[in-house]
C-alpha cells in the first residue's frame, strides 16, 4: 500500500546567507585583517612607489608616473633577469613535477607507512639557505664528496664547479630545489591519488592494462584537479626563488648573481636595486609586473587545466 506524506504544513527551512555569513565572520576577520595589512596595503603601496623616485636613505621621493615602467623596455640586465628566471623555472618545473608523481605513485602503490612520508618530506623541512651552503660543500670542487663521486663518472664534457659554470649554474641550483622541494609536492599529490576509487585500478588490471597505461589512462586525468594546484604553487615558487641564489652563486667569496650575470634571476635584481642601488622605485616597478605575470600565468593555468572540473564528480 503507498503511502502518501503531506508536506504541506511541514515546516519549511530557508537557506539564510545573511545569517551564515554573519556567524562565520568572525572566524574570517582574524584572516581578513592579516590579508588587509600583509598584502592588500603593501600591494597598494608598491604600486604607488613604482610611481616615484624613491630613495630608500631619505624616505621620500617624488612622483615621476610611469618612468619607471619605461625604463624596463630598454634595460637589458631586466630582460636578462627574465631569460634567466624563465629558464629556472622550466627545469624546476618539469623535473620536480615528473619526480614528485613518481614518488607519490611508488608511496600509494608500495606503502602508506607514515615513516616513508616523513622521511621524504625531511628535505622540505630544512630551510633554503641550509641546503643551498649544504651543496656548495657537497659539490666543491677540489674536496666536495658529491663532487668527486660524479667526476668518477666518464661524462665527457663534464664540469666540476657547478655554482660558478656559466652554462651549469641555473641547472645546479634548480637541481638543488628540486631536491628540496619534490618531497612536499610529492606528498600534496600522494593525497590526491588517495581520493582515486582503487576499483578502477582492478578493472584496469583485469584488461590487461599496463602501469604506464593506467598511469596515462586514469592516474594524470583524475588527478587533474590536484595538478593543477601543485603547478600553481611550483610556479609561483619557482619565480620567486631568491635565497638559492644569492648563497650558492655569492658564498666563499663569490658574486650573487655571477658569473657574467648568468644567475641573475629577477628576485635578486629587485633586490639589488632597492638596497644595492637605492632605486627603490624602479625596484617596485619590477615587482609590480612580477606580480602581474604570476596573476596572468595562474589564471592561464587554472582555465587551461580546468581546475573547478573534476572527472571524479
Amino acid at each position: 500500500m503507498a503511502v502518501t506524506i503531506n508536506t504541506s504544513d511541514a515546516p519549511k527551512r530557508k537557506l539564510n546567507l545573511y545569517g551564515g555569513w554573519r556567524a562565520a565572520f568572525p572566524f574570517l576577520l582574524p584572516s581578513l585583517i592579516g590579508f588587509f595589512f600583509f598584502f592588500l596595503l603593501p600591494t597598494a603601496r608598491g604600486i604607488y612607489l613604482s610611481l616615484t623616485d624613491w630613495n630608500l636613505l631619505s624616505n621620500s621621493g617624488d612622483f615621476i608616473g610611469t618612468e619607471n615602467y619605461e625604463r624596463l623596455a630598454d634595460d637589458p640586465l631586466f630582460w636578462n633577469s627574465v631569460r634567466v628566471t624563465l629558464f629556472y623555472v622550466v627545469i624546476n618545473i618539469v623535473a620536480q613535477t615528473l619526480l614528485a608523481i613518481g614518488i607519490a605513485v611508488m608511496m600509494d602503490r608500495l606503502t602508506k607507512s607514515a615513516f616513508v612520508r616523513a622521511v621524504v618530506l625531511l628535505p622540505y623541512l630544512i630551510p633554503n639557505v641550509i641546503v643551498t651552503l649544504l651543496f656548495v660543500w657537497l659539490l666543491d670542487p677540489t674536496f666536495g664528496v658529491v663532487s668527486d663521486a660524479i667526476a668518477a663518472i666518464p661524462i665527457i664534457g663534464f664540469e666540476s664547479n657547478y655554482f660558478t659554470s656559466i652554462d651549469g649554474v641555473i641547472p645546479t641550483i634548480a637541481a638543488v630545489m628540486t631536491w628540496r622541494h619534490m618531497g612536499y609536492t610529492a606528498l600534496l599529490i600522494f593525497a590526491g591519488l588517495q581520493t582515486i576509487p582503487k576499483s578502477l585500478y582492478e578493472a584496469a588490471s583485469l584488461d590487461g592494462a599496463t602501469e604506464w597505461q593506467m598511469m596515462r589512462r586514469i592516474t594524470v586525468p583524475l588527478l587533474r584537479p590536484v595538478l593543477a594546484l601543485v603547478l600553481v604553487i611550483t610556479v609561483i615558487g619557482s619565480f620567486q626563488v631568491f635565497d638559492a641564489v644569492q648563497v650558492g652563486t655569492g658564498g666563499f667569496g663569490g658574486r650573487p648573481g655571477g658569473p657574467i650575470n648568468a644567475s641573475r634571476v629577477i628576485y635578486l635584481y629587485i633586490f639589488e636595486n632597492a638596497f644595492n642601488f637605492n632605486d627603490f622605485g624602479y625596484a617596485a616597478a619590477i615587482s609590480v609586473v612580477l606580480l602581474g605575470v604570476l596573476m596572468v600565468v595562474t589564471a592561464f593555468q587554472l582555465k587551461i587545466l580546468r581546475a573547478d572540473e573534476s572527472d571524479l564528480a
